[in-house]
């Protein structure tokens, strides 16, 4: 049998599950010339599938295209080749429904309330002001909140303000959650709490999550699935599949699996990190 570090796949574009959640088939950005430089190919071509309800995550070198892969599967910016399909249809122009995003900037309303912060992507959505209220109250207690709800941005925080931008994007109900280093600006104490609040949220909502992270400890301790991209153009180089239960948390810290896990990602991720320094 096979050992947890030894389960790594690569996903060739013939090989990508068209009926996944979420495929990504042979995409790439380059990035127009500016300035009278040359275009700049920032990622790709890639080519992967998310399974339906997976914590899948990606770590790469500083530059490597990451976050412009989120961008492509939120639909924020369209591929300059390739295609990126959610639940079997094309994204292409806009964030489709179902899916929600946080990024790692504090991305709350500082005019308004941690309530009026929440409800204000369900409000927009046309809900009725019940329906809004019933879920508002639930992600807020859900996140730790409750007794915050009347309070704005300016007085809490950086982790609380984080975490009202989750409870906005929760009481969407999305079926896809997209994170662009959410944690980055946390310390690493609230970072490890705050990844179990969104291990409790993935349970809680049974959504897809894709997260884009520099760190190999948060990757690992939260994820079904890591993804190791190269430096830029970014692909994917491996996928490692941890073998955690769904019923995991900061525990698995201590499992020796994890520690071995560790040294596989950063095995494969220091000789691209060295490329992407120039060493």
């Amino acid at each position: 049998m096979a050992s947890q570090i030894d389960m790594i796949r690569k996903f060739p574009a013939s090989e990508v599950d068209r009926k996944a959640h979420v495929a990504v088939n042979g995409a790439t950005k380059v990035f127009a010339a500016r300035d009278g430089g040359l275009p700049l190919h920032a990622l790709g071509p890639v080519s992967f599938d998310l399974r339906q309800g997976e914590f899948f995550s990606v770590v790469g070198p500083s530059g490597c295209g990451k976050s412009t892969l989120l961008d492509l599967v939120a639909g924020l910016s369209p591929p300059t080749e390739g295609s990126v399909f959610f639940e079997h249809k094309e994204v292409k122009g806009q964030v489709p429904d179902g899916v929600a995003v946080v990024f790692q900037e504090d991305a709350s309303f500082p005019w308004l309330s941690v309530f009026d912060n929440a409800a204000f992507g369900a409000r927009r959505s046309g809900l009725p002001e019940n329906e809004v209220k019933e879920r508002v109250d639930h992600a807020l207690a859900f996140m730790g909140l409750a007794s915050f709800a009347a309070s704005y941005p300016a007085q809490l925080s950086g982790g609380m303000r984080q975490r009202v931008c989750i409870a906005r994007a929760m009481v969407l109900r999305p079926r896809l959650m997209l994170l662009d280093e959410p944690f980055g600006a946390l310390d690493q104490q609230t970072r490890l709490l705050m990844g179990e609040e969104m291990l409790k949220l993935w349970r809680e909502t049974d959504s897809t999550v894709m997260l884009i992270t520099h760190s190999i400890d948060e990757a690992v301790m939260l994820s079904d699935r890591v993804g190791i991209m190269s430096a830029r153009p970014g692909t994917f180089i491996d996928i490692v599949e941890t073998g955690w239960s769904r019923e995991r948390g900061s525990e698995t810290t201590m499992n020796p699996h994890y520690g071995a896990l560790q040294s596989k990602v950063w095995g494969l991720l220091r000789t691209e990190s060295l490329k992407a320094l120039g060493v």
